[in-house]
């Protein structure tokens, strides 16, 4: 961070024309969930980005991964905070030229909430079969609720899917216009379980061993030109979750900036678990770490690549280190 200051500085008190560093650029644009309680809202409305970073950050939120993705595509977004891994895998299997720097919140898996009243629980889940769910596709829900079809052994062909987002899903349930919703976002699955229960309970995903975790992406043309501001972002957000005590104070400042009120914010963040960057790097980006198999389990597969080489310029904890 130190490196990104003084560029800045220097940058401004110069009396000469020079080339600013390729990757100081003026300001960095960063993609992120409301409804999704993290550390680093503090170091975002107290701007510690930007002073640390030594340019402008701009913060914009969005409704699903994917959104995320088009717009990294389209060269608004330079750095995706906390995507699902299944919009990121999806990208990268159509060809986005995308990166996975860091691991943002591991996490229990998306809850799918079937309506209430329709006597449909995890020991006859097969009865969902002919009815219409509501998912968020190719998102880390969409993920969720096919591991759990798979583990009650619903045929997922047999079910109405229509894609909506978190908040339209919830309604939807409300509405009686589905029978079941995959949710993700603290108000969205409130809404939700005041009208449904979810599929399986947190002993049920244990024991299936379903779980989530959301990833920190860029692009690969920031990440070229901007490396030291790539670190600095990681640095920053490594900062903020080491000073996170889930104090009255720090739950009141992420639940306005997430959108949420203080007693959802404060639920959902104590089930969160923020991993260090040693930590990330020594189990989720080392050689058949847990970004590797999990990316594989959602089909991130390179043919002729057994020694590593192509998936590790697509997942990347260089910039952790």
């Amino acid at each position: 961070m130190k490196k990104i200051i003084m560029a800045a500085t220097a940058a401004a008190v110069a009396t000469m024309p020079m080339a600013a560093p390729t990757y100081a650029a003026e300001k960095v644009n960063v993609a992120f969930f409301l409804e999704w309680a993290m550390p680093n809202q503090i170091a975002k409305v107290n701007k510690t980005f930007d002073k640390a970073m030594g340019v402008k950050v701009n913060w914009t939120d969005f409704k699903t991964g994917v959104a995320m993705t088009e717009a990294m595509l389209s060269g608004d977004i330079d750095i995706a905070y906390s995507q699902g891994l299944a919009p990121f895998v999806t990208a990268i299997q159509q060809g986005a030229p995308l990166k996975m720097i860091g691991i943002a919140v591991v996490y229990e898996a998306n809850d799918c909430f079937v309506k209430n009243g329709l006597g449909i629980t995890s020991a006859n889940a097969s009865e969902l079969e002919g009815k219409t769910v509501a998912v968020p596709l190719n998102t880390m829900a969409d993920f969720a609720f096919r591991k759990y079809m798979t583990a009650l052994k619903v045929d997922v062909s047999k079910l109405k899917i229509v894609d909506q987002a978190p908040a339209d899903g919830a309604k939807s349930l409300a509405d009686g216009a589905v029978h079941m919703a995959c949710i993700y976002g603290g108000a969205s699955a409130k809404a939700a379980g005041e009208v449904g229960t979810p599929i399986m309970n947190k002993a049920q995903k244990v024991k299936a061993g379903i779980g989530s975790f959301d990833v920190i992406s860029v692009t690969e043309k920031f990440a070229t030109e901007n490396p030291e501001l790539v670190k600095s972002f990681l640095e920053v957000t490594e900062e903020a979750n080491r000073a996170w005590k889930g104090t009255p104070e720090q739950i009141a400042i992420v639940a306005k900036d997430a959108g949420m009120k203080v007693d959802t914010t404060k639920k959902q963040i104590s089930d969160f678990i923020f991993p260090t960057a040693k930590e990330q790097l020594a189990k989720y980006f080392n050689k058949g770490g847990i970004a590797a198999s999990a990316a594989a389990s959602l089909g991130l597969v390179f043919k002729g690549d057994s020694d590593g080489k192509k998936i590790a310029k697509t997942l990347d904890g260089s910039f952790l280190k």
